[in-house]
């Protein structure tokens, strides 16, 4: 079973545009991607799963790694232009300071698709934008808790995505919305972790000494699933108990969050499928073979995992996706 089958069992993506014809209407295109870089096991899987749905349509798929700044991604689109490749993919890494190199994509004919992340920019910039949607997720992570802690008080830590991200600032609005009038549920602390397991790891230490060790966290909401697995680790080493003490939901659902709840030590994430690129290849395909435009905005489906989910067989069936 290879890694793009594994995926549409897990995310239930089958659609019936994925045919041979549109693949074939991709058939030697040359087309560029600019990656953030590799902050995280989920875009560590969107970039496998990218190059695979490349590879099984025959495309030449030029990859840009941006390590994380957007002067990379930048240069590297510039370069795409350059080239003159027939698209352009980007996941950008913050929402502004786009206008500049979009146009000139623009001036070349050249359609560009942003993945899993929006930009500050005009629509007639780009193609369309296949992504999730960013403040639902914030939204089901703050239902959930509500939910869970009924009329108890609970302080909140929030782990934040990289400052100025798409995702940082939907996800934050989306849970706030979902707490808002719950006075019980307050965020007490509120920092980036820049979206890695290091920095998510260091600053919750950072909130546990600053709230009596801990002991007055109620939970901590991570924008991310690295963020929360290195928020577990300081939890732990703190001498208090994940997922008991001190609860833990995020967003993602990669394998290392679901062997975490099937250890009793996280307690629920919002799936953000990494199968970014077969929506996007199916949009461009339609578009460069008669001139359909496709929808401008395409979403993606925010699912809830918690322990009532199988964890164990959600971590063995994604492990192989390239987290």
């Amino acid at each position: 079973m290879n890694i793009i089958t594994k995926l549409a069992i897990a995310a239930s993506l089958a659609t019936a545009l994925t045919s041979v014809s549109l693949a074939q209407d991709l058939q030697g295109k040359v087309i560029g991607f600019s990656q953030i870089g590799s902050e995280s096991g989920w875009r560590a899987a969107e970039t496998s799963v990218t190059k695979q749905q490349a590879a099984d349509r025959g495309i030449d798929l030029k990859f840009a790694d941006a390590q994380q700044k957007q002067e990379n991604q930048i240069k590297a689109i510039r370069g795409f232009i350059a080239q003159g490749v027939d698209a352009i993919m980007v996941a950008p890494v913050v929402a502004t300071g786009w206008d500049d190199v979009l146009t000139e994509a623009k001036e070349a004919e050249i359609p560009v698709i942003l993945l899993d992340r929006g930009v500050d920019a005009p629509e007639d910039l780009y193609l369309t934008s296949v992504a999730s949607d960013q403040v639902k997720e914030g939204r089901v992570a703050g239902e959930w808790l509500v939910a869970e802690i009924g009329d108890a008080d609970c302080k909140v830590v929030e782990l934040q995505g990289t400052v100025g991200s798409t995702p940082a600032i939907n996800r934050k609005q989306g849970f706030e919305e979902a707490i808002a009038g719950h006075d019980n549920i307050t965020i007490a602390r509120s920092q980036t972790g820049d979206f890695t397991r290091s920095k998510g790891k260091e600053v919750m230490e950072g909130f546990i000494k600053a709230e009596n060790g801990g002991a007055d966290i109620c939970a901590v909401y991570a924008h991310n699933d690295d963020m929360a697995v290195g928020a577990i680790q300081a939890i732990k080493d703190a001498g208090l108990k994940p997922g008991t003490d001190i609860k833990v939901v995020s967003i993602d659902a990669v394998p290392d969050i679901f062997a975490a709840m099937a250890a009793g030590e996280a307690n629920a994430t919002v799936e953000l499928t990494p199968n970014m690129a077969g929506p996007a290849f199916d949009a461009l395909s339609a578009y460069l073979a008669d001139g359909t435009a496709p929808e401008k905005f395409i979403i993606t489906e925010s699912k809830l995992y918690t322990p009532a989910d199988n964890p164990q067989g959600e971590y063995d069936t994604r492990k192989g996706l390239g987290y």
